[in-house]
């Protein structure tokens, strides 16, 4: 085992110096004098020292000396928001990529890790170990911490930020909820659109109705651990008979659909509480919901390299893919408190599955040819989480508490026959078959946790709260492709090229030999990996009350960690591609202080040291094909954890209930931080990751909200809310000419000719802005108008070449300005009171766009229109 002792550790050394201290500046009566004060008056006089300056500060943000933001019910239901990635996009300093990754203070998804409460998820991205936050809908969900500042009670990997996601509590009363929604998009519904037959009507559900299941003798043949080629395991009669096994039409035949259907989704949620005794309760929530929803994507792809300084584009397709996501999620949470003692239990499944279908065509440069590419994919995601949770209070005075957590997750992607068919067009503009692939992706991954905290408020003057835990995970990764082509032999008819996908693959085809099943499963390990990641960790932190006005936490985390992933070749065991194993362990101290120096004035100083681990497909030397970026991506196995020191100040002002200005400044050193990098040494772009030398991030935040009553008759009791916030973030790469960065193959090159000294992180926006107006009444009607905005960005890093020249320049995004209205109208019918929500999302009709800009050229790596999207929805409570 290595011990990775930050840099920095003057730090630690500095909280450390400060525990002792605050012991004796917050607990200042001596020996005689505290004899003279009896057991019964000790307990109140803890809290008759605080001088309370905050009757408009919230609860969590009077208690906690931590940076946060906080999205309550209220703000979900303001901003119409479905997943928790909607809701989080609305956040001062957050923004959202690919809908549904987070961005925190410019940090992309892997600085921050998503809880859900405060136990850790598993992912059933096979690219990523973050969890898409587009999993969870809002409907299971009751608050959403989001701790922008570390403490030592929260796991070390942090870098913008931790995201908690808690559950539904007890219920204050009985309820019954159920709610049906309708909406579409101007690009998709009523619009053209493709699509496939696959498994027939189930397919709406998100569940394979059977014609994807892998059938005999095909699955014999995948069980033996051979490779499925003709030769000594597999004989040509074998092989056609495997390949007849294979659905043909129902996957292999695109089809054009005249008009998209509009999305659906439906939900209901019941809770209540029994009472067996006057301290004893149990606490009953139950939720599911399932939606169906169509997105069409009309675009353009350009390839391009960088040849004379200019940007110039050597290749361009169009493209249309047509997606039918279906997504059911359930929960159901039980809560039992009896006296001082709260056990919960809850269970948490999310099953979402992409059905796709693309075509593509158009000229590429490397064959001189015009070319189409013809694909349909299933893609099914499902999570399930059960969580047991447990609070114990004891002593007179409620002086130790101790929290307890344990879970068991398990989360798996199953992609069944993805489909890929090339043509060619000929000097007669048909369309000849050129080449055909089928893959059938598999990943299982699986979380344990347990953890306990205890906390004890010593008998003294000022409060004091010692506090201790210990933290352990175990994940645990399986992945693996298999990849297939069907070859048309030599003994084929010529008019075979130009036979319709399910005439090409007919059994008649397979069995007269014309069409040959062959295997093309990376060999070496390069189509699987298992990958591990056992955590252990123990903190001690201790929160004074120094003064009547300053309150301060300092902690120390331990945490070990030891994470690894092994490719492994599926046919003779073992593999030669390098593996990875990071073993470290860390000291991560955190120091934070809260000054109550007004009334309803606070300012908050914050530091502390953390780390960022690669994510596992990061460390993984496959190559793969990202569908979201729809770019072929490599890992890198040298990559290292990434070190960080963060520095935070924030002035918070609560001028009224509900009402405030908070203003913070924020600065972050990284040593190694994980930069993506795109190349084109295989005449496409491939991206790839590297550790970058060291990079500096500072920001400044703002947020402000505000409620007004404009004395205007026509208004009634209606009141104006008014919520903005900004977020300015400068970041800068340092890469010296004596630094150098290991490439996924092994290769150093100097730091410069990867990553630019003095650049932008990747994924930073200089900018972020939101802005939500609305009308709100009594009853809780609303009408709000949101505005966000996001500048550019960079995707992933371009190269350059020995001389320093640039070859690829860098992907940059442009999220742009975005304007929503979101509506909600209360009313009773039939003695029942229900609500009716609209909304309009993009009217802007911002497009998402992808590009690299060089010498006054540009090159459109993805461009479509995102359309304008409206919905709504009807809700009824009993």
């Amino acid at each position: 085992m290595t011990h990775a002792p930050l840099a920095r550790s003057s730090l630690s050394l500095a909280i450390a110096a400060l525990l002792v201290p605050t012991f004796a500046a917050a607990n200042p009566v001596s020996a005689t004098d505290s004899t003279a004060v009896s057991a019964a008056d000790a307990a109140p006089t803890s809290l008759d020292a605080i001088q309370v300056r905050g009757e408009h500060i919230p609860e969590p943000m009077l208690l906690s000396s931590q940076v946060m933001s906080l999205v309550s019910k209220e703000d979900i239901d303001r901003q119409g928001a479905s997943t928790a990635a909607d809701a989080l996009g609305r956040v001062a300093g957050m923004s959202v990529s690919q809908g549904k990754y987070v961005i925190v203070r410019g940090l992309n998804e892997r600085y921050s890790q998503a809880l859900l409460n405060r136990s850790p998820l598993p992912s059933p991205e096979p690219l990523k170990r973050v969890v898409p936050l587009d999993l969870f809908p809002t409907n299971v969900l009751d608050t959403i911490e989001v701790q922008k500042t570390y403490s030592a009670r929260y796991p070390g990997e942090f870098g913008g930020g931790v995201i908690n996601l808690s559950t539904a509590v007890v219920p204050e009363a009985p309820f019954l909820k159920l709610s049906y929604g309708l909406s579409g998009n101007s690009e998709t519904t009523t619009q053209p659109g493709l699509t496939y037959y696959g498994g027939g009507d189930s397919d709406l559900l998100g569940y394979d109705d059977g014609t994807r299941k892998v059938r005999e003798p095909f699955a014999q043949a995948l069980a033996s651990g051979q490779m499925i080629s003709v030769g000594e395991h597999f004989s040509r009669e074998q092989l056609a008979a495997i390949g007849a096994s294979m659905p043909n039409a129902a996957i292999n035949l695109l089809q054009t659909s005249d008009s998209i259907n509009p999305n659906h989704s439906g939900s209901v949620a019941a809770g209540t509480t029994l009472e067996f005794a006057e301290d004893s309760r149990l606490g009953v929530v139950a939720s599911a919901a399932l939606s169906n929803s169509w997105r069409s994507r009309n675009g353009v792809q350009q390839y391009g390299e960088a040849r004379t300084g200019t940007a110039e584009v050597l290749s361009q397709q169009q493209y249309l893919s047509t997606s039918n996501e279906a997504r059911l999620n359930g929960l159901l949470a039980l809560t039992w408190e009896v006296g001082k003692h709260t056990l919960g239990a809850s269970t948490l499944y999310v099953h979402d599955t992409e059905k796709q279908a693309r075509s593509r065509e158009g000229f590429t440069w490397q064959a001189s040819q015009v070319r189409r590419n013809d694909a349909t994919r299933w893609i099914e995601r499902e999570m399930l989480n059960h969580q047991f949770t447990g609070k114990h209070v004891f002593g007179e005075y409620d002086d130790l508490t101790v929290s307890w957590r344990g879970g068991h997750a398990r989360a798996s992607r199953q992609s069944p026959f993805e489909r890929e068919i090339n043509y060619f067009q000929d000097d007669f503009g048909f369309w000849r078959h050129l080449n055909n692939t089928v893959s059938l992706g598999d990943v299982n991954e699986r979380i344990d946790s347990a953890a306990v905290d205890v906390d004890w408020r010593l008998p003294s003057e000022r409060e004091i709260i010692l506090s201790a835990g210990y933290a352990w995970s175990e994940t645990e990764r399986d992945a693996r492709t298999r990849d297939f082509s069907f070859l048309i032999t030599d003994t084929a008819p010529f008019y075979n090229g130009y036979q319709r996908p399910d005439y090409l693959f007919s059994d008649y085809n397979l069995y007269q030999g014309y069409l040959e099943l062959r295997e093309n499963t990376g060999a070496n390990g390069a189509s699987a990996y298992t990958a591990s990641l056992d955590n252990d960790a123990a903190y001690l932190e201790l929160e004074s009350q120094l003064t009547g006005t300053v309150r301060a936490t300092a902690g120390l985390r331990w945490e070990q960690a030891t994470q690894g992933v092994n490719p492994r070749n599926l046919f003779q065991g073992g593999s030669t591609l390098p593996g990875n194993t990071l073993d470290n362990d860390y000291l991560l101290p955190a120091l934070s202080l809260t000054w109550n120096f007004a009334d309803n004035l606070q300012l908050r100083l914050a530091a502390s040291q953390t780390i960022a681990r690669p994510q596992f497909r990061e460390l993984s030397p496959l190559q793969y094909l990202d569908l979201e970026l729809d770019r072929m991506t490599v890992g890198n196995p040298y990559l290292q954890d990434t070190e960080m020191v963060n520095l935070d100040a924030r002035l918070e002002w609560y001028f009224n209930s509900g009402e405030y200005f908070h203003a913070g400044l924020f600065a972050k050193q990284l040593d190694k931080p994980i930069e993506a990098v795109v190349s084109d040494d295989v005449s496409f772009l491939r991206q790839s990751f590297v550790n970058a030398p060291e990079a500096s991030l500072y920001g400044l935040e703002l947020d402000y909200r505000k409620y007004l009553t404009p004395e205007v008759s026509w208004l009634g009791d209606k009141r104006v809310f008014f919520n903005a916030n900004y977020t300015y973030t400068d970041s800068k790469v340092s890469a010296g000419a004596s630094d150098q960065v290991l490439l996924y193959n092994g290769s150093a090159l100097a730091a410069p000719l990867v990553v630019r000294d003095g650049s932008q992180m990747q994924g930073q926006s200089d900018h972020l802005a939101n802005l939500s107006l609305g009308l709100e009444s009594g009853n809780g009607d609303q009408l709000t108008l949101l505005v966000g905005y996001a500048s550019e960005r960079i995707s992933a890093r371009g190269t350059f070449d020995a001389n320093g020249v640039q070859r690829q320049p860098a992907l940059m995004q442009d999220p742009g300005l975005s304007l929503d209205l979101v509506g909600r109208k209360h009313f009773t019918l039939w003695d029942v009171p229900m609500s009716v929500s609209l909304e309009a999302r993009n009217l802007l009709g911002e497009e998402y766009h992808e590009y690299q800009q060089l010498g006054g050229g540009r090159i459109d790596v993805n461009r479509y229109e995102l359309g304008r999207s409206f919905g709504a929805s009807i809700e009824a409570r009993f």
